[in-house]
């Protein structure tokens, strides 16, 4: 049985209506009529509060209708991964140029038009939804939030909840038309990127967002090296009457000591176990008093 079967099932038994589910859901009842009538795919569980919402309007166990959603949403995903990735509307497209810093702009709109919906255009498409997302995630329980979303995009408090919640449901291959102009538009003030590292830095609507601007980095590092015991610790650790009682927390501090030319005896590791252990060589927590007193 899948979720809509189930809701369905639930409605007749307890001679409620479409109408009545979204109400308690608080979406609209075009939004439930797609949903039951299979099609808008399920919100993923994890997105969306409707479920709970919605379970106990129909007098379901918690996590029922959210089991089944996952599991319906896992087979389609299945069976959409063999298809290639659609490019960008051209509408969306446009919008994610427009929030593009100025001096950028001509640059990036090249970038895009050589490589359609290429590495840079998914980098910056996704860590868009990504920041906007996070935003609608936190919001989405906060009634005053979704109200000043929907007068600055002239719709109803329920309109918006079916398009926050759709929201959270897309990703970069699905993002829609609807999604940009309804929702990242009022919240994206602008965006720019740096073309030699990728750092993205991202301004957010002050009315709408809590975190004004947001940065990401984007930092090539060396592979870890692996650790080269030395003679000495090998000792050290053989010697019982050296290491005996070392946590294990203390020996990894040891291993990961280094040293360019000399190579330390066991007794070095010893006197530098003793010198973790003793309170004398670390400072606590300063307190008030202490501050003020410097």
């Amino acid at each position: 049985m899948d979720v809509c079967l189930l809701i369905r099932q639930r409605l007749a038994e307890l001679e409620l209506e479409q109408k009545d589910l979204a109400a308690a859901a608080e979406v609209t009842e075009s939004y439930v009529s797609q949903l039951l009538a299979r099609k808008k795919m399920p919100p993923a569980p994890d997105r969306t509060d409707i479920y709970e919402k919605m379970s106990r309007l129909l007098k379901l166990p918690p996590g029922k209708l959210s089991k089944l959603a996952d599991l319906q949403r896992k087979d389609e995903l299945k069976k959409s991964l063999s298809d290639p990735p659609a490019p960008l509307f051209k509408e969306v497209r446009e919008l994610i140029l427009r929030k593009c810093s100025p001096a950028r702009e001509a640059q990036i709109r090249a970038i895009f038009e050589k490589q359609p919906f290429g590495e840079l255009e998914r980098l910056v498409t996704q860590k868009l939804l990504d920041v906007v997302k996070k935003v609608a995630q936190e919001e989405l329980e906060s009634e005053n939030w979704l109200r000043l979303v929907a007068r600055m995009s002239r719709r109803s408090y329920e309109d918006m909840r079916v398009i926050v919640l759709e929201f959270l449901d897309t990703d970069v291959f699905n993002v829609s038309v609807e999604n940009c102009v309804s929702f990242m538009d009022p919240l994206i003030e602008s965006w720019d990127v740096d073309l030699a590292s990728f750092g993205m830095e991202i301004v957010l609507n002050r009315r709408l967002a809590p975190g004004h601007s947001k940065r990401f980095e984007f930092v090539e590092r060396p592979p870890d090296q692996p650790l080269k015991e030395e003679p000495g610790l090998r000792e050290f650790l053989r010697d019982t009457s050296l290491s005996s009682g070392a946590a294990e927390e203390e020996i990894e501090f040891l291993k990961r000591l280094r040293f360019k030319e000399k190579h330390p005896t066991p007794l070095y590791y010893y006197r530098e176990l003793q010198n973790l252990r003793d309170p004398l060589h670390f400072r606590g927590p300063v307190t008030g008093n202490a501050a003020r007193k410097g």
